[in-house]
């Protein structure tokens, strides 16, 4: 597993939901999507919501 996606994962794990936004500021990460769909490769549960906040809508991803 790459060294980012363990990062997301070990983020999942201790707070249970990470946006685009919270992966950019703390890891970098600009896709955050083709991350968690590395997690979903290798069986970690993971469901997006959509998130509609001030006339934007956005992915939060929960560890499920």
């Amino acid at each position: 597993m790459k060294p980012q996606t363990e990062q997301i994962k070990r983020h999942l794990v201790a707070h249970n939901s990470i946006t685009p936004l919270e992966a950019l500021k703390k890891y970098g990460c600009l896709r955050l999507a083709s991350r968690i769909f590395e997690l979903k490769e290798a069986g970690f549960h993971v469901i997006r919501t959509m998130v509609s906040r001030n006339g934007k809508r956005y992915a939060r991803y929960v560890q499920g």
